[in-house]
């Protein structure tokens, strides 16, 4: 779950993460804390979408056409903005609606940005998303894999950006997501309780001591975290030299054939996952070792399944990924 979140903020383009677990497995929890971890971002003043400045692709109109004008744009640093998305939100909540406060006092037609505007450039988290309508799902998907938004309202009309890194979590006790849409997250990670009670005791041991003392807690780990955001910040910043080698590609894609995946989305973010491991690695080059450490996550809900069986646990993806990538084989 940890290393999925990471490669996410490492890479935005991989797709998001879908957790499904236990209840009591500390899922929301990891997810808020990710945040932290990430740097400050530029955005420009007074601007409802988390404008970039320059990045004309992370850009609302209104900052462009500022710029063709030839105004200057003034900036402040924000928090990576972390948007929880309530499973109650109507879809004027989400995708942002006509401001009726300003339409009667003023008798003027402008846009109210939803969740997608505030969540540009940061983390869109959806908790119990198995159980949220299949239709806004279906937007949310729609805006973190093209990256804008679009909203027709009475006779307004607004295209803004929508870059995020989309994180969904559930119990698969309360019902799987469709296969469809599942597809549509790049990773899949799969969360089960501790059973080794040494380990329980240390976790339930740190729980007590974060209640007790949070700010002693957060003192403690604070070196462990600047490291951690170091690495992340080096591993974007390393992202677009990483290359992996053709005969690597070729093997990806034969263990998608082999476990009969539909479509092309598990090579393409498999591929991708492989290279931002790579760079979190501070490596170059993709090693087999890298696609082995990140593949199942890429791929054991893109499966062909029995109705009544849950997504696979990574079994298959393994057996198939060490068939294929045989060591002697390479050599």
């Amino acid at each position: 779950m940890k290393l999925a979140l990471i490669l996410n903020v490492i890479d935005p383009q991989i797709g998001g993460v879908m957790i499904m677990g236990d209840r009591g497995t500390g899922k929301s929890t990891t997810i808020r804390a990710i945040a932290d971890l990430l740097p400050e971002i530029i955005v420009a003043q007074d601007d409802m979408f988390n404008s970039h400045p320059s990045d004309y692709e992370l850009m609302s109109d209104v900052v462009k056409n500022r710029l063709e004008e030839g105004q200057s744009i003034q900036t402040i640093p924000i928090k990576v903005p972390m948007i929880d998305l309530p499973l109650g939100a109507t879809e004027d909540r989400v995708c942002g609606t006509i401001d009726i406060e300003k339409a009667l006092t003023e008798g003027i037609k402008t846009f109210e940005p939803g969740l997608l505007a505030k969540a540009n450039r940061g983390i869109l988290y959806v908790d119990e998303v198995n159980l949220l309508d299949d239709h806004l799902v279906d937007i949310l998907l729609d805006s973190a894999a093209s990256g804008w938004n679009t909203v027709e309202r009475e006779g307004i009309s607004v295209r803004h950006p929508a870059r995020f890194v989309l994180v969904g979590s559930g119990n698969p006790e309360e019902g799987e997501l469709r296969p469809q849409l599942l597809d549509r997250f790049g990773m899949h990670a799969e969360i089960r309780t501790v059973k080794d009670p040494s380990s329980r005791v240390k976790i339930v041991e740190q729980r007590s001591k974060f209640d007790s003392n949070p700010y002693n807690c957060l003192e403690e780990f604070e070196k462990q975290q600047e490291e951690l955001k170091n690495r992340i910040i080096k591993a974007q910043k390393q992202l677009s030299d990483v290359t992996i080698d053709y005969d690597l590609r070729v093997k990806i894609s034969e263990v998608c054939g082999k476990l009969d995946v539909d479509g092309l989305r598990g090579d393409i973010v498999t591929n991708r996952a492989a290279k931002a491991f790579a760079a979190y690695e501070n490596k170059e080059h993709v090693e087999v070792n890298d696609i082995k450490q990140v593949i199942t996550l890429c791929l054991r809900h893109r499966l062909r399944k029995d109705p009544l069986e849950s997504v696979d646990s990574g079994l298959k993806v393994s057996q198939v990924v060490e068939s294929v990538f045989n060591l002697d084989e390479l050599h």
